[in-house]
């Protein structure tokens, strides 16, 4: 980590996104083989990616299953994935009042970075938009975002990742 957390007013953005649902060690397998299938529909497809990509927390139980999305900002319809027989689907992250904690270093050190991000958010009084299922902690907003490609800055100490959370609306 490298500095506090911020808040930031983000429009929504649609993105083309795999959903899976994978125990907390099954991330990186995730990682692996749903973002070369991605690119490689959005290069099917013509279409550029709008921007980093993300993964996208939807229902977390750390003990359990993660209902994760891995995805690309992009510009897409529902018509482009309608009757196709994989996997991608298009989504839109939604806009609004988000806390951000710019993480710089390895992945590993992602965990720490959310506590830190939910440990201000508790001393500042901001609340997320989330709320408690019988799944585990579902959320509207909640994302990794990559601004790191690892292929071309093999230096894991420079990686960053903005780690983003939706505040409820106050």
């Amino acid at each position: 980590m490298s500095q506090e957390p911020q808040i930031q007013q983000r429009a929504g953005q649609r993105y083309a996104g795999i959903r899976v649902r994978v125990p907390m060690d099954g991330i990186s397998a995730a990682v692996d083989e749903a973002f070369p299938e991605l690119f490689g529909w959005l290069a099917e497809h013509a279409i550029a990616p709008a921007g980093p990509p993300f993964i996208r927390f939807h229902v977390i139980d750390m003990m359990h299953d993660l209902d994760i999305e891995l995805a690309v900002p992009a510009e897409v319809t529902d018509e482009m994935t309608a009757g196709q027989d994989g996997r991608v689907r298009t989504g839109t992250m939604p806009g609004g009042r988000y806390v951000v904690l710019r993480h710089v270093g390895p992945y590993d050190g992602l965990v720490a970075s959310n506590a830190a991000l939910q440990e201000w958010a508790e001393q500042h009084g901001v609340q997320f938009d989330s709320w408690d299922t019988d799944r585990g902690s579902a959320w509207r907003g909640r994302a990794e975002h990559y601004l790191t490609n690892p292929a071309e800055e093999p230096d894991a100490s420079k990686w960053e990742v903005d780690v983003a959370y939706l505040t409820k609306a106050t």
